[in-house]
Formats: structure tokens, sequence, C-alpha cells
């Protein structure tokens, strides 16, 4: 089975009579936005002293559904909202430097990562001659992952806080968070 970029659909992707991008079109979105911005005068530090380590799915909306206002939170995220090395790093900047005290970890149903394997990685490495330096973090289990995410960050000798982490399954289909024991 060989790896391949979804078709591109002319209609979103770029605009065969302009010659205009995706990328162009957010460019442009971005000028509007500027034209009516005001500095908030906001801290790095987020208000909230939270950060939330989230899959990158773009049905999830994370701020609107955690009632999260600009400067509240960082928003960290990933393929599967899994707890990596370089989570680990955003975290411990989070913490160390920015004040951050509580971790919230948000896997969602109908997850891409459910449906793949390690052998993505063999997948890439045949087409394109070289094994990828990461691990797919491929799961079955969204409770079990979650879990999984949360003692990695529990056990972390990087993070100075690690008493107020919680996991949840977002449900895409109802808006609903639904936490997740962790192991005792």
């Amino acid at each position: 089975m060989s790896i391949s970029a979804p078709q591109p659909n002319p209609s979103t992707d770029r605009d065969a009579r302009t010659g205009d991008t995706v990328t162009d079109r957010l460019v442009e979105a971005n000028l509007k936005y500027a034209e009516q911005f005001a500095d908030p005068g906001m801290d790095a530090r987020p208000v909230r002293r939270v950060a939330v380590v989230a899959c990158m799915d773009a049905r999830l909306d994370l701020h609107e559904a955690l009632g999260l206002e600009l400067g509240d939170c960082h928003t960290i995220r990933n393929a599967g909202g899994v707890v990596t090395d370089d989570i680990i790093r955003s975290l411990t900047i989070s913490q160390r430097a920015l004040g951050t005290r509580s971790v919230v970890l948000i896997h969602h149903t109908g997850c891409g990562l459910l449906n793949l394997t390690e052998d993505f990685r063999h997948e890439l490495e045949e087409e394109v001659g070289q094994r990828p330096p990461w691990a797919v973090e491929a799961f079955r289990d969204l409770d079990a992952d979650v879990r999984q995410s949360m003692q990695r960050v529990r056990t972390s000798p990087f993070l100075l806080h690690t008493d107020d982490i919680r996991g949840f399954v977002f449900d895409v289909t109802t808006g609903l968070l639904r936490e997740v024991t962790p192991r005792r």
C-alpha cells in the first residue's frame, strides 16, 4: 500500500481564475483582521495558568468548547493529542518560563490515529527511502491512550506541576467532554 496525499480540490486549493491559493486567502483575511486589531496588552503568561494538549483535528474548537478567551491558556496540538517529547518540551516551557500549573489533555472520538499503525512509518520508508525518526503513536483505545499521556506528564522530571493533570475524550458528535480516570 503506498501512501498518497488527498487529491487536490481545485475549488478549495486554488482558484483557477486568479491563481489564489488557500494561503493567499488566509493572508488576505489577516490583512482585514489587522485593520480592526487592537493590541490587547496581554502578557504571554496564560491568565488561567493552564496548558491544554489536544489533537490537531480541525473539528475541535477548543476555545469555544472550553469557554476560553484569548490569553486564558496555552494550546498545544499535535496528531492525536499524544504526549510526545515535543509536547513535554512545550509543557516544560509553559510551566517553568510562563507560569502554568494545570494540564488538560484532550483526545477525541473519530481520531485518525485510531485507524493507523506503526506500519505507516514503514510505508513512508519504502516510499521515500528514509525511515521517519518519530513514532506514529497510533492507538486503538482512546481511554488507554489518554491514561498513557497523563502518565507521561505525571512522570516527566522536567515538569514542576504534576498534581493537576486531567484527561478527557471529546465527542465530535455531541461536543461533550468525558473525563478519563487515571490508573492508580
